[in-house]
């Protein structure tokens, strides 16, 4: 095995250190792009260069970041207090394909998500379908575009609802299948799309969990995880769930963004390119993740809501 060396960006956040973390097991160099100086430490404690920046949108930051790297794994962080979202998308996104172009990078996994192949009525996922096609348009580069289904993780932002009220509160239809996936089986999948750097041209990888839950059926299951019998799930209204959010610190465009979102999903907008099978399936499943990632966490933030 050669050694490679990588940037990874967003190397804090739930995805990235596991990037980080699985690349540096396989005996490469990794340069760990984030913002958390603390995380960032952790990771240097692991063997990762890192290199702290909250500027995404810098693109001489970005440029030095990539410097002398083989492959680089890139995404667009989102930010839910942010006045203008898909401006603060498209400066980011615009940065790194000029931090791409500067470095000459010959490899890059793009995370992006289901549905990205729309060009607008998604919300968020507008600015994905945006950076796709830049990336696609760098002459010579091999990009891999990892489109992840509904993350697990989402559900954190439900745990002070279920604290106040002992109900999952969102705009979703409650007998919708949805595709999840955590967000640990992405940082491995892109680990190892990243440790082989077999994909050649534009290659699009649809990728979610084991199996496709509703929102009754998670909440049931995050109910036993927490040992609380009596958790409902609640659909609200899009301005119900708009003014909920805001309330939890969303500026007034990116709710509005969140409620085109799932307008599209409760419309069956989310439809896919590829067969979720096999090698499209993660590991984890929802009773895995509720248990061992979403329970601790409840309970930890209820210890603090305590204090």
């Amino acid at each position: 095995m050669s050694n490679k060396v990588y940037a990874i960006m967003g190397a804090t956040g739930q995805i990235g250190h596991v990037v980080v973390e699985q690349l540096l097991k396989k005996g490469h160099t990794v340069r760990a792009i984030g913002r958390d100086q603390k995380k960032l430490d952790l990771l240097k404690a692991q063997g990762a260069h890192i290199f702290q920046t909250k500027d995404f949108d810098n693109e001489k930051l970005l440029s030095e970041a990539f410097h002398e790297v083989e492959a680089v794994f890139c995404m667009l962080p989102p930010s839910m207090a942010a006045k203008d979202y898909l401006a603060d998308q498209t400066a980011i996104g615009e940065a790194i394909v000029q931090a791409i172009k500067a470095n000459s990078i010959r490899y890059v996994v793009n995370l992006s998500s289901l549905a990205a192949q729309l060009p607008d009525g998604t919300g968020p996922i507008k600015g994905l379908h945006s950076q796709e096609k830049r990336l696609d348009a760098i002459e010579g580069l091999n990009v891999l575009h990892l489109r992840a289904s509904f993350f697990m993780e989402n559900f954190f932002g439900s745990i002070s609802i279920i604290q106040d009220t002992g109900r999952v509160k969102t705009a979703l239809r409650p007998d919708l299948s949805i595709p999840m996936v955590c967000t640990e089986d992405i940082g491995m999948k892109a680990a190892e799309f990243l440790d082989r750097l077999d994909f050649k041209g534009q290659t699009l990888f649809e990728f979610t969990g084991p199996r496709s839950y509703t929102m009754i059926e998670a909440t049931e299951i995050l109910s036993k995880a927490i040992d609380k019998k009596n958790v409902q799930y609640e659909q609200l209204s899009y301005e119900e769930a708009k003014k909920m959010m805001m309330a939890q610190g969303a500026s007034s465009k990116v709710a509005d963004l969140m409620m085109e979102m799932y307008r599209a999903f409760n419309e069956n907008k989310f439809t896919t390119e590829q067969e979720l099978i096999g090698e499209h399936l993660g590991k984890i499943t929802f009773d895995h993740f509720a248990k061992n990632t979403f329970a601790p966490f409840f309970y930890k933030s209820k210890e603090k809501v305590k204090v």
